[in-house]
C-alpha cells in the first residue's frame, strides 16, 4: 500500500478499535490503567477457567501491581458485585504470597491480617 492508504488503514482501524473500546465500556466490560486494558467476560468461573480464558484471550489473570491497577480491579468487583481472581499464590512460606511466575510481589493492599488463608480472601 501507499503511504497514505497505509495511513487511511490505520486511521480505520483505530476509529473502529474506538468504537468498540466505546461498547465495551458502557457495558462494564473494559477499563483501563497504566496503559493496560482490564476486561471481564462477566460471567461467573473457578480459578482455572478464568486463568485458561484469560491465556486464550492473549491476556493473563489480573495482577494489581500498583494503586490504579488495584482500582481498575475493584471497578469489575463493584460493578458486578462479586469477587475476582488475582495472579497471586501463596508460597511455600505460609503466610507469604507471590505472582503465578513465582516473583515476590511488590504491591499488596490487603487489610490488616489479610489474607488470613481461609480461601476466601
Amino acid at each position: 500500500l501507499a503511504d497514505n492508504e497505509t495511513g487511511d488503514v490505520i486511521r480505520q482501524l483505530e476509529f473502529r478499535i474506538s468504537r468498540l473500546e466505546g461498547v465495551l465500556r458502557l457495558n462494564k466490560m473494559i477499563t483501563q490503567s497504566g496503559g493496560k486494558i482490564f476486561a471481564t467476560s462477566g460471567k461467573k468461573a473457578d480459578f482455572d477457567t478464568t486463568l485458561k480464558k484469560c491465556k486464550e484471550a492473549g491476556g493473563s489473570i489480573a495482577t494489581p501491581r500498583n494503586p490504579g491497577e488495584n482500582d481498575a480491579i475493584l471497578y469489575f468487583v463493584k460493578s458486578f458485585n462479586t469477587y475476582a481472581y488475582l495472579g497471586i499464590k501463596q508460597s511455600l512460606i505460609p503466610g507469604k504470597f507471590q505472582l503465578l511466575d513465582g516473583t515476590q510481589l511488590s504491591y499488596t493492599n490487603w487489610y490488616l491480617k489479610e489474607p488470613s488463608g481461609k480461601g476466601e480472601e
